[in-house]
C-alpha cells in the first residue's frame, strides 16, 4: 500500500467521491452524481470547520476511497473528545485489497492524534458485510442508533 496517499479532499475530487457514495443500493437512492451543486456547498462547509476531515485515498492519481472524520468535544465521559467515522467508501476496483482496513486505521490514528478517547461509527442495519469488517477491526456493536428524517 506504499503507493497510496491519504489527503484532504479537494473540489476536483467531488465527482469521484459522489460516484463512490452512489455506488451501492442505498447510496443509489439518495445520491445525485449528475448534480454536484449541493456537494460543492457541503465541501465548503466541511473545509471551513476544523473538526471536520473529509479525506480521500489516492492511488496513481486516482481517488479510490473516501471517508469523513468528525471530532466532537463533549462533557460526558469526563469531558472526553470522541470522533465519528462517516461515509466510508472504497472504489469497487479496490475492495478486498486491504484499503478499507488501512483507511479505518488512519481514522483511528488521526482520532488519537486529535486527543479522542472514543471512536464511533454507524452502519446501516442492512450492511452485514460492513458490520463484520468493523467488528474484525475491534469495533463493538454496543448501541442502537436512531435517526429522524427532517
Amino acid at each position: 500500500m506504499g503507493d497510496l496517499e491519504i489527503r484532504a479532499a479537494a473540489p476536483d475530487d467531488l465527482p469521484a467521491i459522489v460516484e463512490m457514495l452512489a455506488d451501492d443500493p442505498l447510496g443509489a437512492q439518495r445520491e445525485s452524481p449528475d448534480d454536484l451543486t449541493p456537494y460543492r456547498g457541503a465541501l465548503e462547509r466541511l473545509a471551513d470547520d476544523p473538526n471536520q476531515h473529509l479525506v480521500v485515498a489516492v492511488r496513481e492519481g486516482r481517488v479510490v476511497g473516501t471517508l469523513q472524520l468528525t471530532i466532537i468535544p463533549g462533557l460526558s465521559r469526563r469531558g472526553a473528545t470522541r470522533s465519528i467515522i462517516e461515509g466510508v467508501r472504497v472504489h469497487a476496483d479496490e475492495r478486498g485489497s486491504g484499503l478499507g482496513t488501512l483507511f479505518i486505521e488512519w481514522a483511528i490514528d488521526e482520532s488519537r492524534r486529535q486527543g479522542c478517547q472514543l471512536v464511533q461509527l454507524t452502519s446501516d442495519a442492512t450492511r452485514t458485510d460492513a458490520h463484520r469488517f468493523y467488528e474484525r477491526l475491534g469495533f463493538v456493536a454496543s448501541h442502537v442508533g436512531f435517526k429522524l428524517q427532517l
